[in-house]
């Protein structure tokens, strides 16, 4: 295989450098709106025409946002952890038992996946309805956990199938229980799929809209990161500084949290393209 001519490598080197500015560039703009004094009545520009911390104190002061992004971070947590929790344990049902309805099981969990969420709204709301759980975080909750495990359990059997059964057996003739076997065996080899999964949660859990909106859309002070920052749009003008500073607000939490997990994310999703 040929290796690129110094000309093919510069211009590579200007695709990428083009690519990442397109990329990049509305993030850079957003954090300079938040910043900037005068971007709610003459919009953003590229450096802050007078620098401000006015706008994230008014987002979390009168703007409520501190109440939006302790909301959210609760959604968010117990989402991942409810819905990995019972998406491993159901991958390991499906993976490692056999038992009658298996297989329309698993079909069943992929055609979840191919149905738009738009379609499950009413359906959904309903249900929430009945239960007497709406304006509630809790009903929101279980919404969120129904739209990620068909995500986590799908992906998690390829990364259970993948451990040698041989290895738990080792561990039940040594006189490790189950439980031991599952913790000390079994969740380490799962965990870079485990990571993945949860990745996929708290992104739903963060970010969407549709459903927070309408299953709290009668109660402010339940509201989530994604439907409080539409307070700031009206309907004949946009308050641009307010909205960049809590989109700035909204965003951090999902770097950080990409941060944390960056490396098993990777492993991850590389073992997950071979395994299963």
């Amino acid at each position: 295989m040929r290796k690129p001519s110094a000309l093919g490598r510069v211009g590579i080197g200007v695709a990428v450098v083009a690519l990442l500015l397109f990329t990049l560039f509305p993030v850079y703009w957003m954090i300079m709106s938040a910043f900037d004094k005068k971007a709610s009545s003459g919009g953003g520009s590229l450096i802050p025409r007078e620098f401000t911390w006015d706008n994230f104190a008014f987002v979390l002061t009168d703007g409520g946002f501190g109440i939006f992004l302790r909301n959210s971070a609760v959604v968010a947590i117990v989402t991942v952890l409810v819905s990995a929790l019972v998406a491993l344990l159901a991958s390991v049902a499906v993976t490692r038992f056999r038992f009658r309805l298996r297989t329309s099981m698993l079909l069943m969990i992929l055609i979840v996946q191919m149905v738009p969420l738009e379609a499950l709204v009413i359906p959904l709301f309903i249900q929430v309805k009945n239960l007497g759980l709406l304006n509630s975080l809790i009903g929101l909750m279980i919404v969120y956990v129904a739209l990620s495990l068909p995500f986590g359990i799908w992906m998690l059997r390829g990364f259970v199938a993948a451990v040698p059964v041989e290895l738990e057996e080792a561990a039940y003739i040594d006189g490790a229980s189950w439980g031991r076997m599952f913790r000390s065996v079994m969740l380490p080899l799962v965990m870079p799929g485990l990571v993945a999964t949860s990745v996929f949660s708290f992104i739903t859990a963060w970010n969407e809209f549709i459903f927070a909106m309408t299953l709290l859309g009668g109660e402010k002070s339940q509201y989530t990161v994604s439907i409080g920052l539409r307070q700031f749009f009206g309907e004949h003008s946009n308050e641009w500084g307010f909205i960049m500073a809590a989109s700035t607000l909204i965003t951090l939490p999902v770097m950080i949290f990409f941060i944390i997990v960056q490396r098993r994310l990777s492993e991850g999703l590389v073992a997950g393209a071979v395994k299963g």
